[in-house]
């Protein structure tokens, strides 16, 4: 490996000459296939430390999909149902249990999954590879690919797709830096790996924290480690289903994660499931069939395009009928970056189906936060730990 590989571009085609680089060793990275980009580098650096931390932490195969230097999904091995093969257009496909942290991780949030980067934990198999294969996307990080696995990941995009090999145990220096306008900042590097140990202060009336729910506090607290903060997240069955990132109202990131964790719920309805799509609609199209399905209205124009989807014109859910599936859901957890200044992001949470949070406290008004999740009788553990990320 060299110490330093340069980039076609920076972040944008105009910022030239790019490259990365270390000052000392080589690079922890090889690149098997492609070229990456600037902002390629910058979501699989970021998404393999949360799959190697997810890992680490859990025990589990782990799967990021990325876009735009936050997670839109992550997820661990968990088996998935028949509804999710389904919502997730699995269908009968052969799933090893990093395939499956993969389909998870993507079907998160699929509209913003459209073009994203992956990382895995693990060694790349050939149905991990073939999973990638069919979904739009820029290119992997892995720490290693099976030699079929990686011909089939060379094919895609006509050649072109991205695919760089990690060295699992490379470790960065403590120290970390960043310039900005000429203007150089160094801090120690952020270490903290949130385990199930860290939920001890339960600071509710309810105290049971069932081992899932322990998972999925792990699983939001890794994620949220490397979202773009303000954010926050809802985790349920071993995944994210809904991530608020970069807002600059803890409120705006609740609201935002809690309205994808709503799709993500709704698109097991069994009327979306039964949508009549056009044979050989691709899947992009699928999805963003159901996201408009979901809406509710279109504008005359939009409603023209979308009904040429189906084979016949389907009827729109209601908003009673929305409530009515959303009311069914619990024991989604709720984690958050920081403290929660308010009641406010609870009593949308629940609306989401929140059953246990987690998160650093220190507020001035936790009591306030505590009494929130009281009234509705959900699980919150306190972790002091503030997972900023910038």
């Amino acid at each position: 490996m060299s110490n330093e590989l340069e980039l076609r571009y920076g972040m944008n085609p105009h910022q030239k000459p790019a490259r990365v680089y270390v000052n000392e060793g080589a690079l922890p990275i090889q690149v098997l296939n492609g070229q990456p980009g600037f902002i390629n580098l910058l979501d699989a650096l970021n998404s393999w430390q949360l799959v190697r931390e997810l890992k680490q932490s859990l025990g589990l195969p782990a799967a990021a999909s990325f876009k735009h230097v936050s997670p839109a999904g992550t997820a661990v091995a968990v088996p998935l149902n028949e509804t999710l093969r389904q919502a997730y257009f699995v269908g009968e496909t052969e799933l090893s249990p990093l395939a499956t942290a993969y389909a998870r991780a993507r079907g998160a949030d699929r509209i913003s999954s459209f073009g994203d980067w992956a990382a895995l934990s693990d060694v790349v198999d050939v149905p991990t590879a073939e999973m990638l294969k069919r979904e739009v996307s820029d290119g992997v990080i892995a720490p290693g690919y099976e030699p079929a696995a990686l011909e089939i990941l060379r094919q895609k995009k006509g050649g072109g797709y991205r695919v760089i090999q990690v060295d699992a145990d490379y470790e960065p220096p403590a120290i970390e830096e960043r310039q900005v306008f000429g203007v150089r900042m160094a801090q120690q590097r952020n270490t903290a790996v949130p385990t199930i140990a860290d939920f001890t202060e339960i600071v509710t009336q309810n105290k049971t924290l069932p081992d899932a729910a322990k998972r999925d506090m792990v699983v939001a607290l890794i994620t949220l480690k490397y979202t773009q903060s303000n954010s926050v997240c809802y985790a349920y069955d071993g995944q994210i289903i809904g991530v608020g990132a970069g807002q600059q109202s803890r409120i705006h990131c609740t609201r935002l994660a809690g309205s994808k964790a709503d799709t993500w719920f709704l698109r097991q309805h069994p009327r979306v499931l039964a949508l009549p799509f056009r044979e050989k609609l691709g899947r992009p199209v699928r999805d963003n069939s159901i996201d408009q399905f979901l809406l509710e209205q279109l504008t005359p124009a939009e409603e023209i395009i979308w009904q040429q989807n189906f084979t016949e014109l389907p009827t729109r859910l209601t908003a009673a009928e929305k409530r009515d599936w959303l009311d069914q859901w619990h024991g989604v957890t709720l984690g958050s970056d920081a403290f929660f200044p308010f009641r406010d992001s609870i009593d949308r949470a629940q609306q989401s189906g929140v059953s246990f949070v987690a998160q650093p406290g220190g507020s001035l008004r936790d009591e306030d936060v505590i009494t929130a999740c009281d009234e509705y009788g959900m699980v919150m553990a306190t972790t002091s730990l503030r997972l900023f990320h910038h």
